[in-house]
């Protein structure tokens, strides 16, 4: 990779940051016939690979295996005793993880040695760069790409180099007897209850009021209850105050009117990850900023504003997940290589899931109470589903949203291999289908798939257009 000299360097694109949306962008640029420097500051490898999606899966997979160990007694299984070996935990973890970052990397040398340059980018005009303060990179155009980074709460600043992030918790050798999580979010729920079953005493702190970024009142009473039977929640609770004690940290924190403290071996700040464009000087480039310091985007070009400037992945801010960032990427790198001629692309429906156990997902148009008066509402709980109930994971509630024809529009559920009947759900939404559509395709039984068909019934139902020779599987509701 090329370092910051004081020569300069001419391109059609430049991208700044190799992780997910970059690599996308780098790719599609040049595939559009331009010539395309990438400039990374480090450390690379992907947030995903290296701090993200694939090492706290690591971290769950193996939770899991201690979970489902201690409950085989359901299934007539005796496991007499079941032990974590913490550093073992964290080893496997650790060299897993740096095996996906290897990976990418190597897909680094694709990329030509003068093209790659190491550094620090910010902007001196629309299109010019220069990095480390010393080597300039004129561009007819640009794509940001620079990621995130994780916050700290302000009332942990006392403490904050004692505190983990997301970033640093995956360094730790041994898992600690005790762990704060400062944020009730997907990346701190998943965390929080793999620790809880690693044998981490765990406590979650957050001022919302839902778990895992749930909106819909009904799912989100529902994940509540099911993920507080094992971890101790303590949402709409702030933390205000925080000190070291020992070799841990004792935090303050206050529920509505009443107070409490406690001593944590670590804390966590899972608080959210800011995109990462301090640095860059964007003003420079022309661009007009908001009271949170990023630009206007354009969800479907990427374009920030009229400028020769495109931002993409986590640094956009708009859809934090890896699918989204990599075709970001690719739209921000057509569109910068065939600057002026931008093109629009429809957005796909928004997918987000919780790797819980049982998991979440909302997809498609988000809950609203208001906008919700005029949809048809379909539900279904796990709580008696057939495969659930074999399996054991009898646990959870769905709901869909239609528009009055039964045309789909969204949902939000927690339950079991929810990922999977997500990406149906996804499917349909994208292409405009009706539950009348989706419920007269096959659902093999017995499958958690045919949960689906208890909740599109209802509103094929309603809309007037059900399908008398659809299966049906029916759950009762009451309980979940």
């Amino acid at each position: 990779m090329t370092e910051a000299t004081g020569d300069g360097i001419t391109c059609d694109v430049a991208v700044i940051g190799a992780g997910t949306a970059g690599l996308a962008a780098w790719d599609a640029a040049t595939q559009a016939g331009a010539r395309v420097a990438l400039i990374e500051r480090g450390p690379g490898g992907t947030t995903c690979a290296r701090v993200g999606c694939m090492p706290s899966k690591l971290l769950i997979a193996a939770a899991r295996a201690a979970h489902e160990a201690r409950g085989a007694g359901l299934f007539g299984i005796e496991v007499p005793r079941v032990g974590v070996d913490g550093r073992a935990v964290m080893r496997r973890l650790r060299a897993e993880r740096d095996r996906f970052v290897a990976s990418v990397r190597e897909g680094l040398s694709r990329i030509p040695e003068d093209l790659r340059i190491a550094g620090t980018a910010r902007f001196t005009g629309p299109a010019t760069l220069v990095v480390d303060g010393r080597l300039e990179v004129r561009a007819k155009a640009v794509v940001i790409a620079t990621g995130s980074s994780p916050s700290l709460p302000p009332s942990l600043a006392s403490v904050a180099g004692q505190v983990l992030t997301t970033d640093t918790l995956l360094e730790i050798e041994d898992l600690p007897e005790s762990l704060a999580v400062i944020g009730a979010g997907p990346v701190g729920l998943e965390i929080a209850q793999a620790m809880t079953r690693l044998g981490v005493r765990v406590t979650v702190f957050d001022p919302a009021e839902t778990i895992g970024g749930a909106i819909d009142p009904a799912v989100a009473a529902c994940a509540e209850t099911i993920i507080g039977r094992e971890v101790d929640l303590r949402l709409r609770t702030e933390i205000t105050g925080a000190s070291a004690e020992g070799e841990g940290i004792r935090l303050c924190w206050r529920t509505g009117e009443e107070s409490g403290s406690g001593t944590f071996a670590r804390v966590l700040a899972a608080a959210g990850r800011p995109p990462n464009l301090s640095d860059l000087d964007l003003p420079r480039a022309g661009l007009a900023l908001a009271e949170t310091g990023r630009p206007s985007v354009d969800p479907r070009s990427l374009q920030c504003g009229t400028a020769p400037v495109f931002i993409a992945g986590d640094a956009s801010h708009l859809r934090p997940v890896l699918h989204e960032a990599s075709r970001q990427g690719r739209i921000a790198g057509r569109n910068a290589a065939r600057f002026p001629a931008v093109e629009a692309v429809e957005p796909w429906p928004a997918f987000a899931l919780v790797f819980s156990d049982p998991e979440m997902a909302a997809l498609g148009r988000a809950f609203d109470s208001e906008a919700a008066r005029d949809w048809l509402i379909g539900e279904v709980s796990f709580a008696d589903q057939g495969r659930a109930r074999v399996m054991g994971r009898n646990a959870g509630l769905a709901r869909i949203y239609a528009e009055v024809d039964g045309r789909l529009i969204g949902a939000e559920m927690i339950g079991p291999g929810v990922e999977h009947l997500a990406h149906l759900l996804a499917v349909a939404i994208q292409e405009g289908w009706t539950a009348q559509h989706l419920l007269a395709r096959p659902y093999y039984h017995p499958t958690l798939e045919e949960a689906l068909t208890t909740a599109l019934g209802e509103i094929a139902a309603r809309a007037g257009g059900a399908t008398p020779d659809s299966p049906r599987v029916s759950s009762p509701r009451p309980i979940r």
